[in-house]
């Protein structure tokens, strides 16, 4: 994979949103089908240029705004905020206190720093492919949560508690559903990439979740509270740590997909749900392996490519399909896909009519 070097983004960036940035997609995902009027117009964006020069409260008219305004500003990330009862770019002439964030999409924010106290390979914002299997598994478990219905069943906090899981012999059915999730990775995870019983450290750490009155006990593991304790620990060292706040805070803004890294250079790219075992954050494309794709491509071809006009500006957008980007953005057009299926199924629902397909779906994406 052609190396990063952050001196480049500049230019990177400049080819990657005129020729590679999936702008219809894009807009197809933020205006959700028209189905409310102003939807996208009312959508923030917020862009952070070079030497973190930070510029909120952007909003635009159309896919071709935005796309023009990208390719001027040339932004290192890209963050999406909330739908607003205004436009954004407008805010400052609102009269006080009416301009009011309305609506967002349901976020969990999962940051590996959380997990510092129950893994021994990296810390703070590293991973590494022993880690990521962290990642793995609360993919696995929101996943099974919002197909279930349990959100209930997902909340944040507990941070600074040694102790932070307490099960009773009523185990709620998605506990079950999570312990059996962690149970196919725990082992390997845990005792082999982990080794959690590798350092005194490490079984001290352990140990101090078990309560003084059982490990007191010559044989607590087989006490009938035994297996209760072997969950706990499997669910305090695997179940996701999630930043209740982003959930709950409506203008909480949201990492894009499609954004760059500016400082690994890689790109924030969704994942399949079916291939979820499958998936390397190492391996996502950086800007400047797609870039180096790119200008592989014959001189003739180059030379057509820098002689189109503005008016070729849709075609131009599928020159990702040459890259290694381009199998992520298909796994964002499927899930748009799947999305207008979901919202012609609302309508028909609405209309008293029946569906003429069969359909049940979610699809979660996070981006790295």
């Amino acid at each position: 994979m052609e190396a990063f070097d952050p001196a480049e983004l500049p230019e990177l960036l400049k080819l990657y949103y005129r020729r590679l940035f999936p702008y219809a997609q894009y807009y197809r995902w933020l205006n959700y089908g028209g189905v409310i009027k102003n939807y996208f117009q009312h959508r923030e964006f917020s862009f952070t240029l070079k030497d973190d020069i930070y510029i909120r409260y952007q909003s635009f008219n159309n896919q071709s705004d935005l796309e023009k305004e990208m390719q001027k500003m040339n932004p290192y990330k890209i963050d999406i905020g909330a739908v607003y009862s205004h436009r954004p770019n407008q805010h400052n002439t609102v009269k006080l206190g009416a301009f009011q964030a309305q609506e967002k999409e349901l976020v969990f924010d999962i940051d590996m720093t959380d997990y510092d106290d129950v893994r021994r390979c990296c810390s703070s914002a590293d991973i590494c492919s022993k880690c990521w299997t962290l990642m793995t598994m609360a993919i696995r478990i929101i996943d099974r949560a919002l197909k279930g219905k349990y959100q209930q069943c997902l909340s944040g906090g507990g941070q600074d508690v040694k102790k932070k899981v307490h099960l009773s012999e009523r185990i709620h059915p998605f506990v079950r559903k999570s312990i059996n999730i962690i149970s196919k990775y725990f082992e390997e995870y845990a005792l082999v990439d982990q080794d959690i019983l590798g350092s005194k450290e490490s079984c001290d750490k352990i140990l101090a979740l078990i309560p003084e009155n059982i490990l007191s006990q010559d044989h607590f593991y087989n006490d009938r509270h035994g297996y209760l304790l072997e969950w706990e620990i499997m669910l305090q060292y695997c179940f996701p740590r999630l930043d209740i706040n982003v959930s709950k805070g409506i203008n909480h803004l949201l990492k894009s997909p499609f954004s760059v890294h500016p400082k690994t250079g890689r790109i924030s790219v969704p994942i399949d749900l079916q291939k979820v075992d499958q998936f390397d954050p190492f391996t996502v494309p950086t800007i400047s392996s797609i870039c180096h794709e790119l200008d592989a491509i014959s001189t003739n071809e180059e030379e057509k490519e820098e002689n189109k006009t503005e008016s070729d500006n849709k075609h131009r957008t599928r020159d990702y399909k040459k890259t290694s980007l381009g199998p992520y953005v298909k796994v964002f057009e499927k899930f748009l896909e799947n999305l207008d299926k979901s919202r012609k199924g609302e309508l028909l629902k609405k209309s008293g009519k029946t569906m003429p397909f069969p359909f049940s779906y979610l699809d979660l994406s996070i981006v790295v």
